[in-house]
């Protein structure tokens, strides 16, 4: 999952002192191409499958109930799902649980609207938009039970460290949606975007890691073709888990 939302290049992200009103007025884009090359197939299932799964961004509060038709499945936003093949397979493995899944790169979301008819799926919403937004505009508080971020793309360069996703700020807004008892769960297969995040996540008063540091891989998560093959050439990856206070 290579294409992120990311937050706005601003001194909101690395300033504690910003409240939420003022950072909901900072100017927020993405950091990835929104358009790309689409195959017939994607191209496809993004005529037939938007009208019925797609979810159109709106300033306005969002009834995740309504969107899923039941009441009680847990609901869970899926950050950043790249083509989308670990949020559908995450989707059959969690029946029982809702995803909204939030992506900005058109390619990316024909290609989960193929695997998502393709596999008759049915707890599967896509928004094509920038998450800050759909966070701060569309989630009402409380109303998730988790959040999974799966490699993120790091923005290595210590200059670039603004731009990175799991910023301070993104964090304290992710906990504001998050149910007492609800997780965050980031992944990531570069060492020192994941010393990173750890420390911003143990910065977070509202959240409490569910390990000591990095945390087994959950059996929900499936390792990916890439993941695979590096892992089987000694690359690492690491999973943090983390609950809302």
């Amino acid at each position: 999952m290579r294409s992120m939302n990311e937050l706005n290049n601003t001194e909101a992200l690395s300033n504690p002192v910003v409240d939420d009103q003022e950072l909901a007025q900072r100017r927020i884009r993405s950091f990835v191409l929104r358009q790309g090359r689409l195959t017939k197939g994607q191209a496809r299932a993004l005529e037939t499958g938007l009208p019925k799964f797609g979810v159109t961004y709106m300033p306005e509060v969002l009834d995740l109930s309504a969107r899923f038709n039941r009441t009680e499945s847990k609901k869970i936003l899926e950050i950043g799902f790249g083509m989308g093949e670990t949020t559908a397979k995450i989707a059959q493995t969690l029946p029982e649980c809702d995803f909204l899944a939030a992506e900005v790169h058109t390619p990316g979301v024909g290609a989960l609207l193929k695997l998502i008819e393709g596999l008759g799926l049915t707890n599967i919403r896509v928004i094509q938009h920038d998450v800050v937004e759909v966070l701060q505009n569309m989630l009402p508080d409380a109303s998730l039970d988790g959040v999974h971020i799966f490699f993120p793309d790091p923005w290595h360069k210590k200059r670039h460290h603004k731009r990175r996703l799991i910023q301070a700020e993104f964090v304290k807004l992710l906990c504001t949606k998050l149910k007492v008892g609800g997780y965050l769960h980031v992944a990531t297969d570069w060492q020192e975007y994941a010393e990173w995040v750890l420390d911003v996540l143990k910065a977070e008063p509202q959240l409490q890691n569910t390990a000591q540091d990095y945390a087994e891989k959950p059996s929900y998560r499936p390792l990916t073709k890439f993941e695979n093959r590096g892992l089987k050439l000694g690359h690492g990856v690491w999973d943090m888990v983390f609950r809302r206070k």
